[in-house]
């Protein structure tokens, strides 16, 4: 660590507790595995990616950059990220997607309860996805933190409604009456800390109305022995082998990790 970086603290791997305390809840809130300078990098590159969308574009709708910013592999194949993942997955790493939502200040979207796992379907059998949600900016209740409820995930049947889109990121909402929405966790995070959730728990996020911006960048994996399938809606996404050997018998197609 250079002198840069003194007083930015990084975690070491997850323990075994921690490892219990993410199966039995869903989610897991940990400290930073980048440096200072890393981290510093990285929001200069995303700064720069926000400052040339579209026009009409809005920031949080960032999904799957890495397609197009080959860069971005260098956090996303980062050896200490695929020695955090291992510990709660296994040897064997697949890269699933990524996506960057960063909200405004004073309009930033709000963020449904939902569970990522069905917006992704059937395309992914068995449903077995981790993802790190990495603090870009400091994430907090003012500025719109991810809110997640434990052992939400173990809820694969909840139903949902369609809400309004010109208030939300997503298009619908999870309508139980038995998931208790005044029991969420609040995960808020200094700049470079991330948590981790399973694609069942159920999360959300309060609008942005503060006058700072809050960007995280969503680094989603699963373990190799998962068949993606591809459809109409997904024949275009890639996925790709990044440590261990592929599970699935040659089932999934794997791209190559471009130079970055």
């Amino acid at each position: 660590m250079s002198s840069l970086d003194k007083g930015w603290e990084i975690s070491p791997i997850p323990t075994k507790e921690q490892v219990g305390f993410y199966n039995e809840n869903g989610y897991l809130k940990f400290g930073r595995i980048f440096t200072k300078s890393e981290l510093d990098t990285l929001r200069d590159y995303v700064d720069q990616m926000i400052a040339n969308l579209p026009l009409g574009k809005r920031s949080e709708q960032m999904d799957v950059p890495h397609f197009t910013n080959p860069f971005l592999f260098q956090y996303l194949t980062h050896p200490a990220v695929l020695d955090v993942i291992e510990c709660f997955i296994g040897s064997n790493i697949v890269l699933w997607s990524s996506h960057f939502i960063s909200k405004r200040s004073r309009d930033g979207l709000a963020v449904p309860w939902h569970q990522d796992g069905v917006y992704w379907g059937n395309r992914l059998r068995p449903m077995r996805v981790i993802t790190m949600w990495l603090a870009v900016d400091a994430s907090t209740v003012d500025n719109g933190c991810m809110r997640v409820i434990a052992e939400s995930h173990e809820k694969k049947d909840l139903q949902y409604e369609d809400v309004d889109k010109e208030k939300h990121l997503f298009g619908r909402e999870i309508i139980n009456e038995d998931l208790n929405r005044s029991e969420g966790v609040d995960l808020e995070l200094e700049v470079g800390e991330c948590h981790f959730h399973d694609a069942f728990t159920a999360h959300a996020s309060n609008p942005n109305k503060s006058g700072r911006r809050r960007c995280g960048y969503t680094m989603r994996y699963m373990p190799a022995d998962v068949r993606h399938h591809v459809d109409d809606w997904n024949h275009q996404h890639h996925i790709y082998l990044l440590r261990g050997q592929d599970q699935t018998n040659g089932f999934n197609t794997y791209q190559k990790i471009p130079d970055f």
